[in-house]
């Protein structure tokens, strides 16, 4: 990212990909691929020596199964005598709850799917499912 300069954040942040990237038995040659980039880009974001954009770390926690949160809790603010901003208090979660994505790529797939009378019987199933496991 052209006239940024690097800090010891972006050294701390580049040890965290290397390392969540080992824990995932990932090549730098294969994130660098799903990155668009060669691995000695790669290299120096896990150096610190260039900073990472938000869109590559995201990339990384896809491909890690990590969340952003992992790679940037505890990373210091530059100026810590400034005010806390509006991104920097805790963030909820996307989904709802765990299942909410799952939930609704599945009825995507059964609107698309099945007849109004398969949809039926299937949610009247679903609630008798869901009763018996309360119970």
């Amino acid at each position: 990212m052209a006239g940024q300069k690097t800090d010891e954040r972006d050294v701390l942040l580049g040890r965290r990909i290397a390392e969540q990237r080992k824990r995932s038995k990932l090549t730098q040659r294969a994130v660098a691929d799903s990155f668009g980039m060669s691995a000695a880009q790669l290299q120096k974001y896990e150096k610190g020596v260039n900073r990472i954009s938000a869109i590559h770390l995201a990339i990384l926690g896809r491909l890690t199964n990590t969340p952003i949160s992992e790679f940037l809790d505890g990373i210091p603010h530059p100026d810590p005598e400034t005010e806390r901003g509006f991104s920097e208090s805790g963030q909820q979660s996307y989904a709802v709850e765990p299942w909410s994505d799952l939930a609704r790529a599945i009825a995507r797939q059964f609107v698309e799917t099945f007849s109004e009378d398969q949809r039926r019987e299937l949610s009247a199933a679903i609630e008798v499912l869901s009763r018996e496991l309360k119970s």
